[in-house]
């Protein structure tokens, strides 16, 4: 797109008033564009549309899942074993089994990585596939993609919004912003108001941005921006230029396929080099080749990446069971290591609905019990429940909300539901808890004119008949007309000259207002939103041509204090969360009071502690951002922007952050996070399709429930590392050990190693990857995010575990070699391989059943908690049989058919592994209650 000649973001609109703003744009307040001028612009700004980066073909992403050192490796394996198998005119089994092996895990990563983001995909969706727009003194309709700078739009009820624009007429016209600046509330919007440079995008009450729901009214904008220069556009620019990170996960993989293949290259060199300085025979580089071959397919585990993306998806399904929906495997793991939380207040900390909680008449507060819209509840007077209908001040006061009032309440498949604005619709919840249906209220007082609120006017005013109602609706009322208002305490109470002390009304004394002032900063200070309501009675209607007919001598009722009430789980969630080491932090674009009030009653954030808003944070470098990131919990009145900087703050602290959002304003911190969490009620598809994780109920407590769904997994995944690869390195010095002992061969070959690792190893490790919670996993701390896969004792665990597994084969096998090379065998003198083989599976078998716990003895666990361990021990038991005694098999793999006595002896030294593990456990536990005495 080609770049306009006054870029959109160098000029602040909201600042400009109407005839500024066309003058600016060279534009007709009346007539719009001329057509000629509308085809240079065209040429000038490009099409009204958002521009797509261009991403990795599929062939690029087939091709990077070959620069694994491990697969590259496993590569080099088969060509050599293909060539010498070739040299040799013999069939390459062993090369075609590992080039399958290969395939398979590079096609797992491809299916994984070519899954393309869509979020742009969702934002182009955003806007309007055709508007209705002024051009030459003509109202004419166009695509959407063809507006241009200085185009006039019109906008009605329903419309998305097409394009960034400076209003020039509005008529109770309001919009939902709450995708782009995080706002619940609908916004009213005004046309003849100049705002200072400063004022913050929510605020900007005289535009309209691209993307956002024109909820009722109608009016024309000045289009000043298109494409990538909207708001919208600068956040897909922003999802653009967010590069996704390696999970701690795939970065632990990396560390151990560089450590693995190092290792095994090291041992390769020392073994032919060892066996050349022990025989002095060059001519034994092929034997020593075959080795080194076998050692490097012994030292790779093959199975580990099919089983991790597995585990992966178990946990997926386990997720989706507490309302966690999972679109990326590698964020299952990531959860386990989430060290912050940054969670956007409304829906997801709260109830996403506002409920009225406070009165104050009077000398009289009132609580007011219920949650939600659910319409029941209790007024209570020091605890005390009382009727409304019997104290005339409040019923006052439930009427005039309820008639000063433009949403509805309903009720829908036993669910009750707001259409309208949420302020309003609470006043309706709180008539119905007093047992009275508003809208028998509004056919009784019907409504003769309304002002509507306004920015300017901070209140809504509403004049109605009363001499239809009901004989006590007419006791409360009894003039012929009412006027009811209400809106900002300090506005309502200025027109306010009397006030309504139960069923007395009496002068409004200078006292009374300070008192009234001070009860509307008390319930602003925990974080209320206040109204402040009023009426008159009328002996006659007033002239209605007369814009001024709102009364100035109001009879003041009394102050309603309203909340969106925190969820009830949500307390315990971040107590939890605290308790394991996770640090909650709420980001926001509601105001400062109401976010804190809300944070406080969480735990989220204590008295006195820091707050800090958007305006605050735009005069931050991000060095100075990056020191207050560790102290401040709450973020208030924040744009898109801002939530970027602040999680890639967090992040330069090395955090691990999760982040919630419902919102395209979120879509970019979605994205750069480590988790991007989107809410699937109320979230916008721009911000799922950013996300890794989407809450399928919009609820904090279950972001808690997946992060110990992570924790879990991610134990498994080490659980069943140490046994894969204890395993794999006791292969190794196995197989190193047989040329040092004068063997004369390797004892086995590829084919079999991979058999080990794909079957043996990979079976029991699925299974321990369904081992149920440790005690007490939600009360440490996360695991640091950048600790070394071999971290926590893992990898000397591994090492030694493998040389013990060394140990026993190597012994087992200069025996059974002796034993089946001696003059009194009646074998096949190749048995003592297929022993040595045998061996080594079986081994694994009572390691799997050992390596279950780190700390507790097997016979102190459960033994059915995971049956499929059991199950999975039971059938690679069986594989293993049948390997050893069907002809086909056997001569497929190489092996040889065991006599009983063989096969038992296997069967005793493979036990002595479990014992070993059992034996190392009862000492740690022995030597921590000695120093616990």
């Amino acid at each position: 797109m080609k770049s306009p000649l006054r870029s959109p973001a160098a000029i602040d609109w909201h600042a400009l008033t109407v005839p500024e703003a066309v003058a600016a744009l060279d534009s007709d307040l009346h007539q719009g564009l001329p057509l000629d001028r509308v085809q240079q612009r065209r040429q000038q700004y490009g099409p009204n549309e958002l521009e797509e980066a261009v991403g990795r073909s599929p062939l690029a992403i087939w091709l990077d899942q070959f620069k694994n050192i491990m697969l590259l490796m496993l590569i080099a394996v088969a060509l050599i074993s293909a060539g010498l198998d070739l040299r040799d005119q013999q069939f390459p089994k062993d090369a075609i089994a590992i080039f399958i092996i290969i395939f398979l895990n590079a096609w797992l990563g491809y299916v994984q990585e070519s899954r393309a983001e869509k979020a742009l995909a969702a934002l182009k969706q955003m806007t309007s596939p055709q508007v209705r727009v002024i051009r030459g003194g003509q109202d004419i309709e166009v695509n959407a993609k063809e507006l241009v700078p200085g185009d006039l739009i019109h906008l009605e009820a329903g419309v998305t919004v097409p394009a960034d624009g400076r209003l020039i007429s509005a008529n109770h016209l309001e919009l939902r912003e709450s995708a782009l600046t995080g706002e619940a509330a609908v916004v009213r919007k005004r046309c003849d108001q100049t705002l200072p440079e400063a004022t913050v995008l929510g605020d900007r009450i005289n535009l309209v941005f691209q993307g956002t729901e024109v909820v009722q009214g109608r009016g024309v904008a000045l289009v000043t921006a298109i494409g990538m220069q909207t708001e919208l556009g600068h956040i897909a620019e922003m999802l653009q230029t967010v590069e996704a990170e390696p999970t701690p996960l795939q970065q632990r993989m990396t560390q151990l396929g560089n450590a693995l293949v190092g290792g095994s290259l090291t041992l390769v060199v020392l073994v032919v080099m060892g066996g050349i300085w022990q025989t002095g025979n060059l001519g034994l580089i092929d034997e020593l080749l075959e080795i080194s071959l076998s050692m490097a397919v012994a030292v790779v585990p093959e199975g580990l990446p099919a089983v991790i993306t597995v585990t992966l998806a178990l946990g997926t399904q386990r997720m989706v069971r507490r309302q966690a929906l999972i679109r990326k495997l590698p964020a299952v793991e990531t959860l386990g290591s989430v060290t912050t939380i940054c969670s956007d207040k409304t829906g997801t900390l709260t109830q996403n609905k506002m409920v009225v909680q406070r009165l104050q008449l009077a000398g009289k507060a009132v609580q007011v019990t219920g949650n939600g819209y659910d319409p029941r509840g209790e007024f209570l007077d020091h605890t005390y429940a009382f009727k409304p209908e019997r104290h005339p001040d409040l019923m006052r006061l439930l009427v005039t909300g309820a008639l000063c009032n433009d949403a509805a309440l309903q009720k829908e498949a036993g669910d009750w539901s707001i259409l309208g604005d949420p302020t309003e619709g609470a006043l309706l919840v709180l008539a119905r808890k007093a047992g009275f249906d508003p809208q028998q209220w509004n056919s009784a007082f019907a409504r003769q004119a309304e002002i509507p609120f306004s920015s300017e006017r901070k209140r809504m005013s509403v004049l109605c008949a009363t001499h239809a109602a009901d004989p006590q609706l007419q006791a409360l009322f009894p003039q012929d007309y009412a006027q009811f208002i209400k809106g900002s305490p300090e506005l309502v109470l200025e027109r306010s000259t009397r006030i309504q002390v139960g069923d007395r009304i009496k002068p409004l004394t200078q006292a009374d207002r300070q008192a009234i002032l001070a009860q509307n900063n008390q319930l602003a200070s925990q974080g209320l939103r206040v109204l402040g309501l009023a009426y008159e009675s009328l002996h006659r209607l007033p002239p209605l041509d007369d814009p001024a007919w709102e009364s100035e001598a109001l009879i003041w009722l009394g102050l309603v204090g309203m909340l969106d009430a925190p969820r009830s789980e949500a307390k315990a969630a971040v107590a939890l969360c605290q308790a394991a080491g996770i640090r909650p932090v709420m980001i926001t674009g509601d105001h400062q009071l109401t976010a804190m009030a809300i944070a406080r009653s969480l735990g989220i954030a204590r008295e006195g502690e820091p707050v800090l808003n958007g305006h605050d944070l735009e005069q931050l470098s991000p060095e100075e951002l990056e020191q207050q990131v560790d102290c401040v919990n709450v973020y208030a009145r924040v744009a898109p922007e801002h939530k970027l900087r602040i999680v890639r703050a967090l992040q330069r602290h090395r955090a691990v952050v999760a982040m919630t959002g419902d919102g395209v304003n979120d879509a970019p911190a979605l994205k750069q996070a480590d988790i991007g969490i989107a809410m699937g009620i109320t979230g916008t598809d721009v911000s799922k399709e950013a996300s890794d994780m989407v809450l399928l109920d919009d609820n904090f407590a279950t972001i808690v429930a997946a992060t110990e769904e992570g924790r879990v997994i991610y134990s498994n995944i080490r659980r069943f590392i140490k046994y894969i690869l204890g395993s794999n390195i006791g292969e190794v010095f196995t197989i190193a050990a047989a040329p040092l002992l004068g063997l004369g061969t390797v004892p086995l070959t590829p084919l079999q190693i991979l058999w080990m690792n794909l079957v043996t190893d990979g079976l029991p490790a699925l299974a321990l990857a369904m081992e149920p919670a440790e005690d007490g996993v939600m009360q440490r701390p996360p695991h640091h995010p950048r600790e070394s896969i071999f971290a926590r004792g893992l990898g000397f665990y591994m090492i030694r575990i493998g040389i013990v597994l060394s140990i026993l084969t190597i012994t087992l096998m200069s025996w059974a070699f002796r034993y089946t090379q001696s003059p009194g065998y009646t074998g096949d003198p190749e048995n003592w391989k297929t022993m040595v083989f045998t061996t080594l599976c079986l081994a694994q078998m009572g390691h799997a059943l050992a390596v279950r716990s780190a700390t507790r003895m097997t016979i102190q666990i459960n033994f059915w908690s995971n049956p499929y361990l059991i199950g999975a021990i039971a059938l690679t038991t069986l594989l293993q049989m049948c390997l050893l005694y069907i002809p086909p098999v056997q001569q497929f793999f190489g092996v040889r058919p065991l006599s009983l006595m063989e096969l038992g002896i296997c069967f005793g030294v493979s036990t002595l592994m479990f014992v070993w593990v059992e034996l190392e456990k009862g000492v740690v536990c022995a030597v921590k209650a000695w120093r616990h005495r």
